[in-house]
């Protein structure tokens, strides 16, 4: 990582910042703040507390002082949740609703003022730029950890996956295929994008230095952003960490971007190595950069 990207980097967060008003404490000519102003529209027709804290990436004592000062303001107002005493629910009053209309009017306003002043192409550039930029922040704001194989997120993923494949395959999956958690003899992986589980993936020991990488998926949502090629690589590097040489994976036919993905990241495709009747394709890779010896069948997983 370059000084000089930093610096870039950073030398466009204070433009963007200081372009747009979020520095100022009358965002948008009212009189709130960017943060109270931002909290008024993420509460709408009524939010739950613990939702807006996740949702915002919120301090819980921040949250409560911003809240606290819209309750001042007569803008907001905070009951218990129907269900669950415990839980606290925000809402709009009537007078933070007139204050959230005007602030999506002036919003409206503001952009139409600044797309107004550039031509058709310019417009067409400013807006792809944002998405190509919304698209590589989304990719670095998620996180691949290890998880125990029997947690909800990494249950949840593989049920997720199963169900995909039962959708996709000809012949349907059968989800007793997958991976118990008494069997991850490696390391299973997680993705997650703003603490909900966006992808997976695990390894296992075949042999002496031979592992099989299984169940690597991600999410219709999180795909595009080259989240596979990321947890592939990490499961790659774990299992290199373990004495692992060798690593095999299996696919269908008829997962052909999983088939491009496996040509793309150096792997070979070998001989039948799994009993898997969804592994139709196998691939090996050497992780120490040597071509791969002959295969042997080896039991393995879907």
């Amino acid at each position: 990582m370059e000084a000089e990207q930093i610096s870039r980097v950073r030398d466009f967060n204070r433009y963007y910042t200081q372009r747009f008003g979020a520095l100022t404490d009358r965002f948008l000519g009212q009189v709130l703040p960017l943060s109270q102003a931002r909290l008024l529209v993420e509460i709408g027709d009524g939010a739950d507390v613990r939702d807006l804290r996740a949702r915002l990436g919120l301090d819980s004592g921040y949250l409560s002082r911003l809240l606290r000062s819209l309750q001042v303001q007569g803008l907001v107002r905070l009951r218990a949740h129907d269900g669950d005493g415990r839980v606290r629910v925000a809402e709009l009053t009537d007078a933070g609703r007139l204050a959230r209309a005007d602030l999506d009017d002036r919003s409206q306003a503001g952009i139409a003022a600044l797309l107004g002043e550039l031509t058709g192409r310019q417009r067409e550039q400013l807006i792809h730029a944002q998405e190509q930029i919304r698209r590589v922040l989304r990719a670095a704001a998620i996180t691949v950890e290890p998880v125990a194989p029997q947690s909800p997120a990494a249950r949840d993923c593989l049920a997720r996956y199963a169900a995909e494949l039962m959708q996709r395959l000809p012949e349907g999956y059968d989800a007793a295929a997958l991976t118990p958690p008494h069997e991850v003899t490696g390391t299973q992986l997680v993705a997650f994008e703003d603490g909900e589980p966006a992808g997976c993936g695990l390894w296992i020991r075949l042999g002496p230095g031979i592992a099989e990488i299984r169940h690597l998926w991600v999410s219709g949502a999180a795909r595009g952003l080259g989240l596979g090629r990321r947890l592939l690589g990490r499961l790659e590097c774990d299992a290199a960490t373990h004495g692992v040489t060798t690593v095999r994976l299996g696919t269908h036919r008829a997962l052909r971007e999983a088939l491009a993905l496996y040509h793309d990241s150096g792997y070979e495709v070998i001989g039948a190595y799994s009993d898997s009747p969804y592994n139709q394709v196998g691939f090996e890779k050497r992780l120490d950069g040597q071509s791969p010896p002959p295969s042997g069948r080896l039991p393995g997983g879907g």
